[in-house]
């Protein structure tokens, strides 16, 4: 049987806006993010970039997953720097770009350390640097806290904030709570059950 995960679902997002998708679970906001990054078709519809149609994965999307999917035979910095190597970036554009996150998500010291060596919270700041190190047009983030303890994944909330304080990268940012919505993000927007839709969009003043 075919099951419809998304119904109607149409919003913006402006660039460096900070972006959360709220809803419950099953409510079709991963499938929302997979779509924009070029993972999944949706069975109708369009997503635009710039004005540009999605159709297939692109370095002009960056993905944070829940999930820890660093490479493992690589060190902190060597995963920082595995997709500007791919793309052909010089060595010094690599090293720069790795100093500067390095920096930023606090894992100096750690630039020689492998992923077994990192804690989750860890793990994540690297997954992070990586992504943006690419300077996609918009970042996608699916959940990226929700298997680190309360603690960390506090932390990780207010460190994500400051860099995108400081940064201002276009971010779209997944979510199931509540608490983690109003913490980060200057809009939310809520999710209804499945098949999901917009049902409502919240304005976040923090940031004024």
């Amino acid at each position: 049987a075919t099951v419809t995960a998304l119904q109607n679902t149409s919003f913006c997002v402006a660039e460096s806006e900070f972006v959360t998708l709220l809803g419950p679970s099953g409510c079709g906001k991963s499938t929302i993010l997979r779509i924009i990054a070029g993972l999944e078709e949706a069975s109708s519809g369009r997503v635009l970039l710039d004005g540009k149609e999605i159709k297939e994965p692109g370095k002009d999307r960056g993905m944070v997953f829940q999930a820890y999917t660093l490479f493992p035979w690589l060190t902190v910095e060597q995963n920082i720097a595995f997709g500007l190597n791919v793309a052909g970036r010089s060595r010094s554009d690599q090293q720069d770009a790795v100093k500067f996150y390095i920096e930023r998500i606090g894992l100096k010291g750690f630039e020689q350390a492998y992923p077994r060596k990192l804690s989750g919270g860890m793990k994540q700041r690297v997954a992070i640097a990586r992504a943006l190190a690419m300077q996609p047009k918009i970042l996608l983030m699916d959940e990226p806290f929700a298997a680190l303890d309360a603690l960390t994944r506090r932390k990780m909330q207010e460190e994500l904030l400051l860099l995108w304080e400081e940064v201002r990268f276009t971010l779209l940012f997944v979510t199931h709570s509540i608490e983690e919505a109003l913490v980060v993000g200057n809009r939310i927007l809520l999710l209804s059950p499945h098949p999901g839709r917009v049902r409502a969009e919240i304005h976040s003043h923090q940031y004024d």
